[in-house]
């Protein structure tokens, strides 16, 4: 029995050391320097919940603690926002003394990024768009010039009123067409001739064919070949990522957006998120264009609610946040 006794006290002895040794902690996504969130069309930093809906928790899970969500107009030109944006950074860099910032952006915010870096590139260490329309959405092309233009500005500028008021940002201007300006494909290219950074260069080579075995949706099929842009120009890092989805297969009855976004699919006519095509995503190193999610479920909108089938956004910002850390950004 004291022989017995001998040798289970120092295995309960480990096994109590064990149980009571702190847990390490994971710092393989601490980034060099500090992650800003910007928000997309209509966003918001915080009404209710956070635009990116659980992200920061996700990026703290891996070390990336110094994480900033600015507020910019809901609507306006990317020039207007991105130098919004802008005089945020440069305030954020005199409070904490970090000397350039990690950016990752949805929808419209990939692209006031964009000129963020471009005319003030020493602030940036890298630019993440996450579902944004490089090369313009179909949606906006299908609204801009047509007899639905006139609503569609009512109701955005609506929407931005109450935003501006629930944000405590009042003092931005609201100018609906101002975004409907920055999101066509006409006047994306007339953006995109002026911050070239990071773009593709050469079209997105893809080859539709459509499968006529569904009567009720179409049906395309789609072969793409993704062309990088260049990853790093000015010393600052180029990233992409971004969804495509089937309405049908892969939407939730209980998310509203999905019913929007389902009618907004139509309205392009490549593989695309609701919003935004494949090929238009494409910035700097594209990491995947065809994650199965629409345009909510890339911030994971909704209060975190996703379709069938649909990929979790938030493990793809915590092996973003890693990526850059390895990157030594």
């Amino acid at each position: 029995m004291l022989k017995k006794t001998r040798i289970l006290l120092p295995v309960l002895a480990g096994a109590l050391c064990f149980m009571v040794a702190p847990v390490q902690a994971d710092t393989t996504g601490k980034t060099k320097y500090p992650v800003v969130l910007v928000h997309g069309l209509a966003g918001f930093d915080s009404v209710l919940a956070d635009y990116f809906y659980g992200v920061k928790g996700a990026l703290a899970d891996v070390g990336a603690t110094d994480v900033y969500t600015p507020q910019v107009s809901g609507y306006d030109t990317s020039e207007v926002r991105g130098e919004q944006l802008l005089s945020y950074l440069e305030q954020l860099r005199a409070v904490t003394g970090a000397e350039k910032f990690n950016l990752i952006g949805h929808s419209q915010g990939g692209i006031d990024s964009r000129y963020v870096a471009s005319v003030r590139p020493e602030l940036v260490a890298s630019v993440t768009s996450v579902g944004s329309p490089h090369r313009g959405s179909g949606t906006a092309d299908v609204i801009k010039d047509s007899p639905l233009e006139g609503p569609a500005m009512a109701i955005g500028n609506a929407v931005a009123s109450l935003l501006a008021v629930a944000t405590g940002n009042s003092d931005n201007a609201v100018n609906a067409m101002g975004s409907l300006e920055a999101l066509n494909s006409k006047d994306a290219a007339i953006f995109n001739a002026k911050y070239p950074e990071g773009l593709r260069q050469g079209e997105c080579k893809v080859t539709p064919s459509y499968n006529a075995g569904s009567w009720w949706w179409p049906n395309w099929v789609y072969d793409y070949s993704v062309n990088d842009g260049d990853h790093k120009v000015n010393d600052v890092a180029y990233y992409s990522w971004g969804g495509t989805y089937n309405p049908v297969f892969n939407s939730n009855v209980l998310d509203l957006a999905d019913g929007l976004l389902a009618v907004t699919y139509l309205t392009i006519d490549e593989a695309n998120d609701g919003v935004v095509g494949r090929c238009s995503t494409h910035l700097g190193k594209v990491i995947r264009d065809d994650y199965t999610m629409n345009h909510a479920d890339e911030i994971n909108g909704m209060f975190g609610l996703r379709g069938l089938g649909s990929t979790s956004p938030l493990p793809l910002y915590a092996a973003h946040a890693k990526r850059l850390t390895n990157a030594g950004l």
